[in-house]
């Protein structure tokens, strides 16, 4: 018997379940497809990783902020999956089958909250602390895998929404607690 989610999310299914099915409807244009799943499979983990190990080559302080991304990334990640599995909200593509269509692989059955934009956001957030100079490029590709996530029917845009202020909280509590 799989676990039951959260009453407000049958609620919030509802009030997004249309507007998820606008924007997945955009992934029928095949250049946009590609370019969201492209954004989807970099924000999965490629990019980020690239982004740690560069560090020692990135700033004075490179080897220290490897091991502040890590730890923050791995924090991010332990707490993230813990929510997942707890709330237990399906994605759009399962609830509304027959309205949204998922247009890329899902780790798991769970869209709550979205781990692809926590991390993007976080991310950013650190860059814009300390590699300022790379958020031309950070910022245009956390906002493309934030809409991807939608676009390709795998989350609500209220899991992007608290997947981002996750991504805000960790970066903060980083930023504060390592420098």
């Amino acid at each position: 018997m799989r676990p039951r989610p959260l009453v407000v999310f049958d609620r919030l299914d509802l009030l997004e379940w249309q507007f998820c099915q606008r924007i997945s409807r955009l992934s029928l244009y095949r250049p946009w497809r590609i370019t969201l799943q492209a954004a989807s499979r970099l924000g999965d983990w490629p990019v980020w990783v690239l982004l740690i190990l560069a560090q020692p080559w990135l700033q004075p302080q490179g080897a220290w902020r490897m091991m502040q991304y890590s730890v923050i990334a791995l924090f991010a990640i332990a707490v993230y999956r813990l929510l997942k599995t707890r709330l237990c909200r399906e994605r759009p593509f399962i609830t509304y089958s027959e309205g949204i269509q998922c247009c890329e692989p899902a780790r798991d059955r769970y869209s709550f909250p979205s781990g692809h934009t926590m991390h993007a956001v976080m991310f950013s957030v650190l860059v814009a602390a300390h590699t300022p100079w790379l958020l031309p490029i950070i910022l245009p590709l956390t906002l493309l895998i934030a809409f991807s996530r939608v676009g390709l029917g795998l989350h609500y845009v209220s899991d992007v929404l608290a997947g981002a202020a996750l991504g805000y909280a960790f970066a903060l509590a980083s930023l504060y607690w390592m420098g």
